[in-house]
């Protein structure tokens, strides 16, 4: 290859790069939207989270579309944001589902399907423990086996010492430091 060939291929790889990038950075900006609609109390963070899919249409154009979101103490008891939008993605309704399957529903399992092709984004590391005993984010995460983690910054260890990316990467989902929202994610986890 020519060394201009070369360079046209290292720009569009760049390009491509830098596409990518913003796109999960607008990912994780609806993730601090949802952060922001947390309560804020002096005993736990503000954390938001999506779900996000990818979807085949039947022009056979793959494109990537939220299943789900969520946010720290959102439903019932004291929940985190993850779990909340993993339980909101498993509650949608079959006309709700039917979206992400424009050709009909899959054998694999319809939502768990999804959620084994899925990229969650969080605002703030998935937590490892909680004081409060119930199951841990990055359990959850694990169990319904996604396929990767964007993390907008880690969890301080203001209430526990947290290793939920070293654990979702023990589990074999992929851990990706998103850069570029960290201050912001720190600052909305830690709203009071």
């Amino acid at each position: 290859m020519s060394n201009s060939g070369s360079l046209s291929l290292i720009r569009m790889q760049l390009r491509r790069m830098v596409s990518d990038n913003s796109e999960h950075l607008a990912f994780m900006k609806i993730a601090l939207d949802e952060a922001n609609k947390c309560i804020p109390t002096p005993t736990a963070f503000c954390v938001g989270c999506v779900i996000v899919v990818p979807v085949r249409l039947a022009t056979g154009v793959e494109e990537r579309m939220i299943l789900s979101t969520g946010y720290s103490r959102e439903l019932e008891g004291n929940t985190h944001a993850e779990a909340n939008a993993l339980t909101k993605a498993q509650d949608l309704a079959p006309a709700e589902l039917g979206k992400f399957f424009p050709e009909g529903t899959p054998s694999d399992g319809g939502v768990w399907g999804l959620l084994k092709e899925a990229d969650v984004y969080t605002s703030l590391e998935p937590c490892s423990i909680r004081t409060s005993g119930l199951p841990a984010c990055a359990d959850a995460l694990v169990g319904a086996q996604v396929r990767r983690c964007y993390i907008g910054v880690a969890e301080p260890d203001d209430f526990v010492i947290c290793e939920g990316a070293d654990k979702l990467k023990r589990s074999g989902v992929e851990v990706v430091w998103l850069k570029g929202l960290e201050r912001e994610c720190l600052d909305t986890a830690r709203r009071r």
